[in-house]
């Protein structure tokens, strides 16, 4: 073998510390994981804003092409806005509700933006779920900046109602 050819004999050569991996889908899984583990500790450390908004601009550009790798980010996204329990608000609700308690988790978020995209401007719905719905907030943020409304009306401890609207 020739020094030119022998990439030990070359300086700026580093050697990977173990296997390369070769498969761009799972670089892209491994990538995704470590992602979702470093946007978790990031908000773990009190930085719950810039990890969900990271997260949520993750899942927009995952979510089409792979999703299974965007729905990661809707995972981590709700385990980042998990919240205590709060007082309900008086809800004043506008004409549809949108009750999305009794679909797969799986299905929800995509039923809520189809039903989203059906809206005139001005109209909304109040989206009714199990859970804390503050990741889809930031996926709305991500996906649709200044086009959308979100007004709390309960949060919890066992239902939450926020009123979607298009602006």
């Amino acid at each position: 073998m020739s020094e030119a050819n022998d990439k030990s004999a070359d300086p700026t050569h580093i050697p990977a510390p173990g296997p390369t991996v070769t498969d761009p889908d799972e670089a892209l899984q491994r990538l995704s994981r470590l992602l979702d583990e470093s946007l978790r500790k990031l908000g773990d450390a009190g930085e719950n804003d810039a990890a969900c908004d990271l997260a949520a601009r993750a899942w927009t550009l995952l979510r089409h092409a792979w999703p299974r790798e965007g729905e990661r980010f809707n995972g981590t996204l709700h385990y980042l806005t998990r919240t205590p329990k709060r007082k309900a608000a008086p809800s004043t609700g506008p004409t549809k509700d949108l009750d999305v308690r009794h679909m797969p988790p799986a299905q929800r978020h995509e039923t809520i933006f189809v039903e989203w995209h059906a809206l005139e401007p001005g109209a909304g719905y109040v989206l009714i779920n199990d859970h804390d719905p503050k990741p889809l907030y930031y996926q709305f943020a991500a996906e649709h900046p200044g086009e959308f409304t979100w007004e709390e009306l309960q949060m919890g401890p066992t239902e939450w109602r926020v009123r979607i609207g298009k602006a």
